[in-house]
């Protein structure tokens, strides 16, 4: 049996990947599926007298609005704290799963828990300049 072997060499010479094809096989050149998963970054300002109580509320033992997040397809929700100069940010990322983004967003956004929720923690927060609430950041990296 005929069998081709295929090098993919770097420059300088560097083995990157090798591989056997049987003969009368041919190598696939299929493009990758685009990833389906919707990634998140958002960023607000919170208020250093809610600091306490806002991590109250997120702590693992609270339930808050998770399953409803789940529901939705929204996966890996999580927030980070940091301050800069004096003043403290919040930094959320999660991973949006489902078909219908918009479409989640609007059925989550009506759900009476969540909007109990809101009306607790966004007055503990300070959107930037010119926003409403979170604001969405422009994804620039991700290594998979």
């Amino acid at each position: 049996m005929k069998m081709t072997i295929l090098i993919t060499l770097l420059a300088g010479g560097t083995l990157l990947a090798g591989a056997v094809i049987k003969s009368g096989e041919t190598q696939s050149t299929a493009t990758p599926k685009p990833d389906p998963i919707k990634r998140v970054g958002m960023v607000v300002g919170l208020r250093p007298e809610c600091i306490d109580e806002y991590k109250r509320l997120h702590a693992d033992s609270h339930a808050g609005v998770r399953d409803l997040l789940s529901k939705y397809h929204i996966r890996n929700f999580s927030i980070f704290l940091q301050q800069i100069d004096g003043k403290w940010y919040e930094f959320a990322y999660y991973e949006y799963t489902g078909s219908d983004y918009e479409g989640d967003m609007a059925r989550l956004a009506q759900e009476p828990r969540n909007i109990e929720w809101l009306k607790v923690c966004d007055p503990m927060q300070i959107p930037l300049p010119g926003a409403e609430g979170w604001t969405v950041m422009e994804q620039v990296y991700f290594n998979q």
